[in-house]
């Protein structure tokens, strides 16, 4: 299963949470799609998605300052 999660109008640490919850709601294996800002975003969500046991699978820039990072949900 493949989701998206939008977060470019979000903040730190709003973007964590939002980014855990969809993962919360994901199945071990699934893959996460999350599009966000350059900046604290950008540093924050990759490694705190790490520390909580996921892998990112690649982070892209889009257009501008827009990512996207693809995440697999860890056991």
């Amino acid at each position: 299963m493949v989701k998206s999660l939008d977060i470019t109008c979000e903040q730190c640490p709003i973007t964590f949470i939002k980014t855990k919850v969809a993962l919360h709601e994901l199945s071990k294996g699934d893959i996460l799609e999350v599009f966000l800002y350059a900046g604290e975003p950008l540093k924050n969500v990759p490694n705190a998605v790490r520390e909580s046991g996921h892998k990112v699978l690649s982070v892209e820039q889009l257009k501008g300052d827009v990512y996207k990072v693809v995440i697999e949900k860890g056991g």
